[in-house]
């Protein structure tokens, strides 16, 4: 089952509250410390905390950074890039939070110790521009599997998401269109939320696009721990369901029919279920060599490989929004577009979103890939969509998001002085 739903987190926020009042009256008693800075997220070492760390480190050497780890993998990977890292959840983690000047996450405060945040300078990064309603603007989002009718309870979460957002000191977004869903899933003011580009998309702009696809397909290889074949590369990443199953997993026989397809055209196809996925898609790699697995532990941020795909097969992720900055084709799977646009609710119309070429199963897929593989107008109007998507919806493109979301932290810590 999914490591996390908005039920199961929400019951742990109500649970924990009185911590979270310990943890408010030490940042009373302790102050904070200028140039120390701690880094987290929520995916593992990477993401635009990563980015930032990294930027952050060579900018001012000055300044005392320290990775906040989830686990030893976390740990691990931190090392192999020579950056200090603590136990988000040790007494030490909560200390260094408590201390810090500047405190990065990319999905909660949960990415360093939560209970260490009150008064810290914030920076949310996000993971990702939101087409799924988030946060204040989901009813999702208030989930919880006790007392889940009362409207006292619900009314007391949402006061709690709306203190948490109040301590969000600066918000960099990719474009205006995020910046307006962010200021109202977070109920922020303009001046938290500034429009610098996403660090994390950094790595689609850096270099040649030959260079990008180069790197990429060798890390690619190097994640899937197997030679990748010279050909296409289509890649499935769907996105979550809040604890319920995809319903996009191929049958049987469409894996047959995507193995036959795959073989003919010379592609690869790596299906990268989303981490807190619900589904097996085991047997397709058992199916063909041509189908292979990248799990989320083997790549924690799926955004460094995206200039390998050369087509990528999606529902409602915002993956969509980084790989438009590729330029490659997209197709969307939409198996459950009504239930699911119903229960979670999402920024803009589907249609406008995918194009209006939206398909509901696999055979639908597979016939368009046919169609796409014989149309040169319909690869003309699949890429003419992507760069409609990447103009929308990212106001930059040349790989200096990282260093304007530096210069804006650094302007706000000057201006708080």
């Amino acid at each position: 089952m999914s490591r996390f739903t908005f039920a199961k987190g929400n019951t742990k926020k109500v649970l924990a509250l009185p911590v979270y009042g310990l943890g408010a009256l030490a940042s009373l008693l302790v102050p904070r410390r200028a140039g120390s800075w701690v880094f987290g997220c929520g995916s593992g070492v990477g993401e635009g905390a990563l980015a930032l760390f990294l930027h952050a480190r060579e900018a001012d050497p000055t300044l005392s950074m320290v990775w906040l780890a989830r686990d030893e993998r976390d740990a691990t990977e931190a090392s192999s890039l020579d950056i200090p890292s603590v136990p988000v959840t040790s007494w030490r983690g909560f200390w260094l939070t408590l201390r810090a000047e500047v405190l990065v996450v990319t999905h909660g405060f949960g990415d360093v110790n939560r209970f260490g945040t009150r008064g810290g300078f914030i920076v949310q990064l996000w993971h990702g521009i939101p087409l799924k309603l988030i946060h204040l603007d989901s009813p999702a989002t208030l989930r919880i599997p006790i007392f889940s009718s009362s409207r006292v309870l619900r009314a007391a979460l949402r006061r709690l998401y709306r203190g948490a957002a109040r301590g969000i000191s600066l918000f960099p977004v990719a474009s205006p269109v995020a910046a307006e869903r962010i200021r109202s899933a977070f109920a922020l003011g303009a001046d938290r939320v500034v429009v610098t580009g996403d660090p994390r998309d950094d790595v689609l702009s850096h270099a040649t696009a030959a260079e990008r696809a180069q790197r990429a397909r060798a890390l690619l290889a190097e994640r899937l721990a197997t030679p990748l074949p010279a050909g296409r590369v289509l890649l499935f990443a769907p996105t979550w369901r809040d604890g319920a199953a995809d319903p996009g997993i191929p049958t049987d026989a469409q894996w047959a029919a995507l193995g036959a397809y795959l073989e003919r055209t010379e592609s690869v196809l790596v299906i990268r279920p989303h981490p807190l996925s619900v589904g097996e898609y085991g047997a397709g790699p058992t199916s063909s060599p041509r189908i292979r697995m990248l799990a989320s532990a083997a790549q924690p941020d799926v955004t460094p490989v995206l200039p390998a795909v050369d087509l990528l097969i999606t529902d409602y992720s915002s993956i969509a929004y980084d790989f438009a900055l590729t330029g490659g084709e997209m197709i969307y799977l939409a198996a459950d577009v009504a239930a699911y646009t119903a229960s979670r609710g999402l920024y803009e119309p589907y249609e406008r979103f995918s194009g209006g070429r939206e398909v509901n199963s696999w055979d639908a897929v597979l016939a368009l890939l046919e169609r796409r593989d014989a149309d040169p107008e319909l690869r003309r109007a699949l890429r003419e969509h992507t760069e409609a998507i990447a103009r929308s919806h990212h106001a930059f493109r040349d790989g200096r998001n990282t260093a304007r979301v530096f210069d804006a932290i650094v302007t706000s810590l000057k201006g708080r002085a």
